[in-house]
């Protein structure tokens, strides 16, 4: 069944998911400017859904989702290993919840030296991430194309949702070197786990860069909830198959 994402503009209203004919509201509406929502937090503490069953949903649901995916995963690693060899999972420092870095798996999509081949790959590039995900890239291989287009590249990351690194919806962990960047109100992004989808995913996937869009992050994290978490895991695999969209 068809799923819609609508996000309409600040102050134009609340963002609605829609399911076949029948319109579902979730209250998260983007607001006029990232303070706003920064002032929201500041005497922010963790909700019992936060701290107990999100947690038991994320380990339960990574379980539940390896075992679904293994025949995906083990195929991917074949094809990885038939165009790329070893080895097969790429993995990359990136700044989990309250500024603390984890080890993020992905399966490689790209050849070794894709971090130094070329301007652009730096924080200060020009559309460092729109780039990143650019299928005329030619650092990527055949396969790394049809991964990325479908994010079975990530799925890897369900591993560091065991281990308890990262959580299944939350905002899209970054790498060290952009999170140095930040401003100050921008690191309130870390006050709750990385996700292995996001709001972001589902409503601003390749539209601009990621790291510009913090206040999606903490228009999230505002609004945390189990609702909002179902709603955005509902649309996550048509978001990949381009079948969900953000306004």
């Amino acid at each position: 069944m068809a799923v819609e994402v609508e996000f309409l503009g600040a102050g134009a209203g609340p963002a609605v998911l829609q399911r076949s004919d029948a319109p579902l509201v979730v209250d998260l509406t983007f607001e006029e400017n990232a303070p706003q929502v920064v002032a929201e937090l500041e005497d922010r503490r963790p909700g019992p859904y936060e701290r107990w069953v999100k947690p038991a949903i994320d380990r339960v649901g990574a379980l539940i989702l390896i075992a679904l995916f293994a025949p995906v995963m083990i195929g991917v690693a074949i094809a990885i290993w038939c165009q790329l060899g070893r080895p097969i999972f790429l993995r990359q420092s990136r700044v989990g919840r309250h500024g603390a870095e984890f080890s993020m798996i992905k399966f490689r999509t790209m050849t070794p030296d894709r971090r130094d081949d070329g301007p652009g790959v730096g924080y200060g590039g020009s559309d460092r991430r729109q780039s990143h995900k650019s299928e005329d890239d030619p650092r990527l291989v055949p396969v790394g194309r049809r991964l990325r287009k479908w994010s079975l590249d990530e799925l890897p990351q369900l591993f560091n949702v065991l281990r308890g690194e990262m959580s299944l919806v939350g905002p899209r962990p970054e790498l060290a070197s952009i999170v140095g960047h930040y401003a100050d109100w921008q690191h309130r992004r870390h006050l709750v786990k990385p996700g292995v989808t996001g709001l972001w995913q589902i409503t601003e996937r390749g539209n601009g860069l990621m790291h510009e869009r913090t206040d999606v992050d903490l228009t999230y994290i505002s609004r945390l909830s189990l609702l909002v978490d179902l709603r955005i895991l509902l649309c996550t695999i048509p978001g990949a198959l381009g079948r969900c969209r953000g306004v």
